[in-house]
């Protein structure tokens, strides 16, 4: 899959799941469950253990555009995409990791805090910029941020919510990152729930975009 044609799913798309999880098992259970609420873009995060072995395990089904989170290096970045990641996602920016997607042809999409951070990344490199932590920035900072960079290319990760994503698509958002608000039935078994709050998150996100 050419680096556009994953640019142009996680945009279309609007939703990035982030799965953190105790276990590999638990992950890939997280995301059969999200694959039933209609989720096709998805990121197992590097402090899931054998996070490589979830996600070769996860790309063989070819359910999702599937990415890996919380690479903080080149190295993680490489034993990632080899073992199936099609995007790569860093809390901030690292020019090393950077160059590595560039290398592979996979998009990077870099976090970042504050409108010099935003710039840096996308002068070095970064494909999609992941507003990070969310929750501390709200829909405003990024609303704020367009009006000074309108071609900047955001996603929240952190905070965002069934309440507030619509906000944060309104803002400008390209597309939002959402773990804990969508996963955390998990904890008790509750799968079904988690298939429910995705196909929420998709409405919601639809019907921001609609308006």
């Amino acid at each position: 899959m050419q680096k556009i044609e994953i640019l142009r799913q996680i945009a279309e798309s609007g939703l990035v799941v982030v799965v953190r999880a105790e276990t590999e098992e638990l992950a890939t259970s997280i995301a059969d469950a999200c694959a039933e609420g209609g989720v096709s873009v998805l990121e197992i995060t590097f402090t899931v253990p054998r996070a490589a072995k979830a996600i070769e395990t996860l790309a063989d089904r070819s359910k999702f555009c599937l990415g890996a989170g919380t690479v903080l290096d080149p190295e993680t970045a490489r034993i990632a995409i080899l073992s199936g990641a099609k995007f790569i996602v860093s809390p901030g920016f690292n020019p090393a990791t950077a160059r590595l997607c560039q290398r592979y042809q996979v998009p990077y999409l870099p976090g970042a805090a504050t409108v010099t951070e935003i710039v840096a990344a996308m002068e070095g490199g970064g494909d999609l910029i992941k507003v990070f932590p969310g929750e501390t920035l709200g829909p405003a900072f990024v609303k704020a941020t367009l009006a000074a960079l309108p071609h900047a290319p955001l996603m929240p990760t952190g905070g965002v919510s069934l309440d507030n994503v619509c906000h944060w698509i309104k803002a400008g958002c390209v597309a939002v990152g959402v773990g804990g608000s969508l996963t955390a039935p998990a904890k008790t078994g509750d799968f079904a729930a988690i298939t429910n709050l995705s196909k929420k998150f998709l409405e919601r996100i639809r019907e921001a975009r609609a308006k």
